[in-house]
């Protein structure tokens, strides 16, 4: 066969995701708070955005809000928002998102179309908008905060109060900035000693002052360490009590009858003893340096009608309001002088625009799936965790007509507030479990809920074994193996029953 060169003509079709798709998958599985750090940026590199300062809604040519239009039951329940079916979902294999004529400025309960006023085009009509600057003269309300002293500050104050000595201060100075958030020293004092130009004997007097600081317990190397520290300040550091601190190992094992030969005490002292542990702090540092939490805002809320109905509705307070100032691009449009000024302003201008058509995607997009969440999980809603009915990706892919990995990055950190309670959306997708007659299958999260249920109600001496867990669960229908049983209940951080056991008569020797 001659080897030659040539030229074919194939037609072939393929999946391409232009970079303005890519950003629209990326904004979908962001959290609430990625978004708002996303439109930030967006607003600082692009001239042509604006956030909407205002209270009034888009399209307003007067600036006050439009009249509220009346819900029809179809869409005051659990359906599809009018205007919002004919959208094309947010999906990896489908490109054409938008046609010609789709108008991404819709609400949730009902259609609010509108003109642009004063050359500003409302184009993401998702939050109530509201100032968040101060422009009087009064002092902020996060000013008025009072300041939190770190446990550095506070085990440097004591370093300058009880050490005299400069060199001491120094290696105590050196010491502190080594202690973790929990109050722990970590340092290996030979290098310690390398790095200062010291002996190791002078870390070792070092560490011994700070180990007397306040809080009791800190600067400790190990669990053991802070143990002692704590309590030989209540005098309670006896030889039997030191044995017990040599074999925490034991104690963590529930393993009694070592712990008895090893401290040589009877059964009611060791209880005693291991109550005092129990009371005593193994992170004396966790009072310092305490951030505040974050706490997570609800993405969707639900609530219910009095008909027994559910409306899920977005929370407009996470969604951000953004405006595309066409009057400001008309203007610097018309005096661009060089072909590079009019492209970098066209593509700042087509930016902005898809920019906001996929944060009105990704809000309609979050809505769909929550209501198809929320319809299937009626049960949950209505009776609880129990009632929680086992779900995977594909069922409400196949409902609301998307793709597997759509929903996978719409329920990534998105919150749901519920009359039960606030939830990840990804817990609603549980696995399924037989039942023993053939019925329908049980969710994993319910089955897990009996498990504890029936492990709490022990009362006496009853103690529950795994395999006596699995009778009891396939009497009420679950077909489940024991080593499911096992695995459920090391998830929920619950001891066997040989340790549970163990447990109440320790208790009961206490009592």
């Amino acid at each position: 066969m001659a080897i030659s060169a040539r030229l074919d003509l194939r037609q072939t079709q393929s999946l391409v995701m232009t970079p303005q798709l890519q950003q629209a998958i990326k904004l979908l599985q962001l959290s609430n708070l990625e978004l708002g750090e996303f439109v930030e940026q967006e607003l600082e590199r692009n001239p042509l955005l604006e956030r909407e300062e205002g209270g009034g809604q888009d399209g307003a040519q007067d600036g006050s809000p439009p009249e509220p239009q009346a819900e029809t039951p179809a869409e005051r329940l659990l359906d599809t928002p009018a205007g919002v079916e004919s959208e094309a979902p947010l999906d990896v294999e489908r490109a054409d998102l938008y046609g010609a004529d789709d108008d991404p400025a819709a609400y949730v309960n009902g259609a609010a179309d509108g003109g642009a006023a004063d050359g500003l085009m409302a184009v993401s009509p998702w939050g109530s908008g509201g100032r968040t600057d101060f422009d009087d003269d009064e002092m902020g309300l996060e000013r008025t905060l009072a300041g939190t002293v770190s446990l550095r500050e506070h085990l440097t104050e004591q370093l300058h109060v009880d050490v005299a000595d400069p060199v001491q201060r120094m290696i105590g100075a050196y010491l502190i900035d080594l202690v973790d958030e929990a109050g722990y020293l970590r340092v290996d004092q030979q290098a310690a000693a390398e790095a200062l130009g010291c002996s190791e004997a002078d870390v070792e007097a070092v560490i011994a002052r700070l180990q007397r600081f306040d809080p009791t317990g800190v600067c400790a190397r190990d669990l053991k360490e802070c143990l002692a520290l704590q309590l030989a300040e209540r005098n309670r550091l006896d030889p039997a009590m030191q044995a017990l601190l040599d074999n925490l190992d034991l104690a963590a094992r529930r393993e009694n009858a070592a712990l008895l030969r090893k401290c040589g005490v009877g059964a009611d002292e060791l209880a005693e003893m291991m109550a005092e542990i129990k009371a005593l702090n193994p992170r004396p540092g966790s009072a310092f340096d305490a951030e505040m939490s974050q706490p997570i805002v609800p993405d969707v809320f639900v609530r219910q009608h009095a008909d027994g109905g559910w409306a899920v509705e977005l929370n407009t307070e996470t969604l951000p309001r953004l405006l595309v100032n066409q009057r400001y691009y008309a203007r610097v449009n018309s005096g661009a002088r060089t072909k590079a000024e009019k492209d970098y302003l066209s593509e700042r201008m087509s930016s902005a625009t898809w920019l906001v058509k996929s944060l009105d995607q990704r809000a309609r997009t979050i809505l769909r799936v929550a209501r198809e969440i929320v319809r299937q999980q009626d049960g949950f809603f209505m009776k609880g965790v129990q009632h929680l009915r086992p779900l995977v990706l594909r069922d409400i892919a196949t409902a609301v007509q998307m793709h597997e990995s759509t929903i996978s990055r719409v329920t990534t950190n998105k919150y749901m507030a519920t009359p039960r309670g606030l939830f990840e959306l990804k817990y609603f997708f549980t696995s399924s479990i037989a039942a023993v007659d053939g019925s329908d299958a049980h969710s994993a999260e319910a089955v897990r809920h009996r498990i504890k249920q029936l492990i709490d109600q022990e009362d006496g001496d009853e103690v529950l074994s795994d395999d006596r867990l699995v009778e009891l669960l396939r009497a009420e229908g679950i077909d489940i193996a024991r080593r499911t049983v096992a695995k459920y209940r090391e998830a929920m951080r619950i001891a066997s029953s040989v340790q549970r056991r163990r447990d109440k008569k320790l208790y009961a020797a206490t009592a």
